[in-house]
């Protein structure tokens, strides 16, 4: 279990995958690997949100996430990775132009008991959304990244890099990826669904303050 901590990070909408990688070969920045993805670091998300049927935590700014982590590839039977994670309301004002809240996460055994248990308590998950996501970390040498961590994230609403770390290495490391701070989006993957689907002229409930409508899952095409 993660002690609570303020998280600090901000997006950075990227052409296409492949864009992105070249951009994060100027910071010599590499995949990091794990149990779930040892070859790439590549791993599919699924991500429920949960809420009471009021909308109290979305009333108050606060998220409770259940994510599940597995392989990328099809047909891989390796280990998930479940996580249920609290984020609390964002800092106001913000510091500069990042979003920054206080988030709290735990590991659990299994996805299916966490909901149960959720849902037993009243809960509900009202927005589900995938991505591919690839962790990538700078060497060590370059000492100015300490403590910043780049993820790459393939949405069905495009591709976006999400920074999170000390703000005067997200700084750095946007600028050397091409950024200005004016490119900062700190909008979550809810938010920014909901936008993507508006343009395209596809109706969405209203997210009134208070009221949490089934909002239409942000998921890849089957």
């Amino acid at each position: 279990m993660s002690s609570p901590h303020n998280e600090i990070e901000v997006k950075l909408a990227m052409a296409n995958p492949a864009a992105a990688r070249k951009k994060l070969a100027r910071l010599k920045a590499k995949a990091v690997r794990h149990d779930i993805a040892p070859k790439d670091g590549r791993v599919h998300e699924l991500n429920i949100l949960f809420d009471t049927p009021d909308g109290g935590f979305a009333r108050h700014g606060q998220l409770l996430r259940l994510r599940i982590e597995s392989p990328s590839g099809s047909g891989k039977k390796r280990a998930q990775r479940v996580v249920l994670t609290y984020k609390g309301p964002a800092e106001r004002p913000t510091i500069g132009r990042y979003k920054v809240r206080q988030e709290n996460e735990v590991v659990v055994a299994s996805a299916e008991a966490m909901q149960t248990i959720l849902e037993a308590l009243g809960l509900r998950g009202w927005f589900r959304y995938e991505k591919f996501r690839t962790t990538y970390a700078i060497p060590a040498s370059a000492r100015w990244a300490a403590g910043l961590v780049l993820d790459l994230d393939e949405t069905p609403i495009g591709t976006y890099l999400e920074l999170e770390g000390p703000a005067p290495a997200i700084d750095r490391a946007a600028r050397e990826l091409g950024s200005a701070p004016s490119d900062y989006i700190t909008k979550d993957y809810l938010m920014l669904h909901v936008e993507n689907s508006r343009r395209r002229g596809i109706a969405v409930p209203q997210l009134a303050p208070g009221i949490v409508t089934r909002i239409p899952d942000m998921v890849f095409p089957s």
